[in-house]
């Protein structure tokens, strides 16, 4: 316990003006209350550390979006996902069609790959019916091994003349050759990982750049597969039918230039557009960031910095495809191919061309070309404008800016109202931008790093409330119960000025004969300073652990209550109790004292206090000034329980009690009232009662025969019949021995005796007034 300042004799008069009139009390830390109840309303305008630690980490999360690492990606493009599953894009028109070698083809037609001769069927076909150009998902890398001459070569025991004629056959590649001039036909080709044995294939597509070259930003690979030599050459263009998913498995984007071995090729799509607008070169827009998009006659294709197309995707439909046996058997209608752009692949599972989307688990490859022509041919690709990073970064600052500014200000529901709005708003203006303009900006990133923001804040704001609460519980503890320690740290509000009337419980405690015991300590202060520290110590222990709290130390005495600030349905019987236990705990000290003297060879003078304890109605809460305030109670009830305290002594009791205290506690503990009492300033006289002992007490024969004497002593001696009364007295005292009350009963036959002598008038009621204090 720390160590108290030098204790001071205490009369009646000093206690009754600390108790009774003046407007503040106790705690020795009221300055940390005020800075308490203060700091709360400063707490908005300084610039702490929590707001410190908040902005630097926001700043940390605007670097993350510039480094942009997986993690962020990927969330990013599932909430593209979940975009386009909400609204796909919707096409009424189909100005693509799909020639599918499916598996019922391959199951009338025969395995894949099938002979060139009928990939030229199909093609004049595809010419007959009107259609405007066709492109194939499919490379021709290896001559067909069933033309004629191939065919002679490989049979060792042919016939000589028929070999012949199968050498002088045209073959099989060159008829599916002648086929693709007649039309505007663009041959498929795929990037390849190495250039080992490929031979070179120049496109036929231009290029020409606006800015910086692409070369640096498009998708690179060393070499490609492409069709053989009289295929490519037939063909009016080729373009790499490669797409790669992204890091999940996914396909959203798809590349419309690459470079290969240095040279830039277009993508299928893009030379199939090329090809329909005649153009001879593709325009390709750049800045030092990456490429910006690309142009052809009449269209704008935009593209995010690597070139890549974002795929406004529609489900699956399965009115794009036409199946290739159909197309051979002449049973296709006209208005099926007429005018449209043909996409030649498989839909067929064992040829493995099948790829998830955000839309489908399983789409072919194909369709995916023919919903980019699609979307190129309408006009609603997406596209992530290149300032979309600059808007995230932007919005995700403005956000984490407003929550570290009013996070301190508002109150944690109002802030997570006010943080649900800016989500919202963010929220909505992403949709919008997505629905009405294609565009795509992520709303997930300023989300996140303003929830992160947020929560940091929420968690910073939860351990300062935990260091207050600390704070409060080491001031507070050596005061108050471990109970009100607990409620004012979670309750600090509870620590401005006010207060309240309740019925309450008011103990005054003081050492009997203190001014002996500093006179013996007249050249040892210090040791007298530790003395009351050992004995304050035990009894404020005995208070607090029945739920009291303590109001004031006043050198050798002690002020404490019950049933404030914490409601104490028990307040009575815990104060008595604790009187109860605070006797017990200075009997043990003295019993160590002793033996310490004993052994020290010095003189031994016992501790002993009397005790007053009073319930009624009085006024609690904080109380001082602005700058300083103290939790502290006032009222009449006070002063009567300091009054009774200063007469424990002239009745010779250790515990006295007032009437509402011990009408509560008179079916519990052993009590005995003992006098009508006028204390010194008051009119109205009140019967007090001597606290004895416990329940055991109280059920004890001794006691029993002692209180129905006692009571018909005290109604005796109030009718003025003293001789029975003087009687009774004598009966008393042989079941009061180990009781206490010598004093009690010497005063009252000091008292008879007198009457005896020169009654009191007729009227008198018994009451004794107190002439000191």
């Amino acid at each position: 316990m720390n160590a108290e300042p030098p204790p001071r004799s205490l009369d009646h008069e000093s206690l009754e003006r600390d108790a009774g009139e003046k407007p503040a009390s106790t705690f020795s830390h009221p300055a940390l209350a005020s800075r308490i109840g203060g700091g709360i309303k400063k707490a908005s305008l300084r610039f702490g550390y929590d707001r410190l630690i908040a902005s630097i980490l926001l700043l940390f999360m605007i670097l993350v979006r510039l480094w942009d690492p997986a993690p962020i990606e990927e969330l990013r493009l599932k909430t593209f996902d979940a975009y386009q599953t909400l609204r796909p894009r919707q096409s009424a028109a189909r100005p693509v069609a799909i020639i599918d070698i499916d598996e019922a083809s391959i199951a009338s037609l025969g395995q894949w790959p099938w002979p060139r001769t009928r990939m030229a069927d199909i093609v004049r076909r595809l010419h007959d019916l009107g259609a405007l150009a066709a492109g194939f998902d499919i490379v021709f890398a290896e001559p067909d091994r069933l033309s004629p001459s191939l065919i002679a070569a490989s049979v060792s025991d042919l016939d000589p003349e028929l070999r012949s004629k199968l050498a002088s056959l045209p073959s099989n590649d060159d008829l599916f050759a002648a086929a693709l001039k007649t039309m505007r036909s663009i041959a498929g080709e795929t990037a390849w990982g190495n250039n080992e044995g490929l031979p070179s294939a120049p496109p036929k597509a231009g290029f020409a750049t606006h800015g910086p070259s692409a070369l640096p930003f498009v998708p690179a690979y060393p070499a490609l597969l492409a069709n053989i030599p009289v295929i490519e050459n037939a063909a009016a263009g080729h373009g790499l039918f490669t797409i790669t998913p992204e890091r999940d498995g996914i396909v959203r984007r798809a590349p419309m230039v690459f470079a290969i071995a240095g040279q830039l090729h277009p993508s299928l799509t893009l030379e199939m557009l090329r090809v329909l607008t005649g153009s001879g070169a593709v325009l390709i827009r750049t800045d030092p960031n990456g490429v910006l998009g690309l142009a052809l006659p009449g269209l704008q294709l935009p593209t995010d910095p690597r070139g890549q197309i974002w795929i406004h995707f529609t489900t699956h439909d399965p009115q794009r495809f036409i199946s290739a046996k159909d197309v051979l058997a002449g049973t296709v209608r006209k208005e099926q191919v007429t005018g449209k752009l043909i996409l030649i692949g498989t839909s067929a599972l064992g040829l493995l061309d099948n790829k998830t989307t955000p839309l489908s688990r399983s789409m072919p490859g194909v369709e995916i070309h023919a919903q980019i022509l699609e979307s190129a041919l309408s006009g609603t690709f997406l596209y992530e404008p290149n300032y979309a990073q600059a808007i995230e970064v932007l919005a995700a600052l403005a956000a984490g800016a407003v929550i570290i500014a009013l996070a301190p200000i508002f109150g944690p529901l109002v802030l997570l109202a006010f943080g649900a709005a800016i989500a919202a708003a963010i929220s909505a203006a992403s949709w919008w931008a997505y629905s009405q303009h294609s565009a795509l900006l992520d709303a997930t990133y300023p989300l996140g790093s303003s929830f992160i923001v947020y929560a940091t804040l929420a968690f910073m704001n939860y351990v300062k409330a935990q260091i207050g609460r600390q704070r409060i519980r080491s001031a507070f503890s050596q005061y108050l119960s471990p109970d009100l320690v607990a409620e004012l740290a979670h309750s600090s509000e509870r620590l401005v000025l006010g207060g309240e009337t309740r019925i309450m419980s008011i103990m005054f405690s003081d050492v009997r004969g203190f001014t002996a015991i500093s006179e013996s300590y007249k050249h040892d202060p210090q040791g007298l300073t530790a003395l009351m520290n050992r004995f304050l110590t035990p009894l404020t222990n005995a208070i607090l652990g029945r739920k009291g709290t303590i109001d004031k130390y006043m050198g050798d005495a002690i002020m404490a209550f019950w049933n404030a600030p914490l409601h104490d349905p028990q307040q009575e019987l815990n104060a008595c109790m604790a009187a109860l236990d605070m006797l017990a705990r200075l009997e043990t000290l003295n019993a160590e004292r002793e033996a310490e003297d004993v052994a020290a060879g010095k003189p031994y003078i016992p501790l002993d206090i009397g005790i007053g304890i009073n319930t009624g109605s009085c006024v609690v809460g904080n109380m001082g000034s602005d700058l300083r305030f103290d939790y502290s109670v006032l009222g009449d009830t006070v002063n009567f329980a300091s009054r009774i305290e200063g007469q424990s002594k002239t009745y010779g009791v250790k515990i006295i009690l007032g009437e509402k205290t011990a009408a509560a506690v008179a079916a519990t503990l052993a009590i005995l009232e003992i006098d009508l009492l006028q204390v010194k300033g008051k009119t109205e006289p009140q019967a007090v009662y001597a606290l004895l002992g416990s329940k055991d007490t109280l059920a004890h024969a001794d006691f029993q025969a002692l209180a129905a004497l006692h009571a018909d002593m005290l109604s005796h001696y109030r009718r003025r019949d003293f001789k029975t009364a003087a009687a009774l007295v004598a009966a008393c005292r042989r079941h009061a021995g180990h009781f206490g009350l010598k004093t009690l009963y010497d005063l009252y036959e000091e008292r008879i005796g007198a009457f005896r002598i020169d009654p009191p008038p007729p009227d008198w009621t018994g009451v004794f007034a107190a002439v000191s204090k």
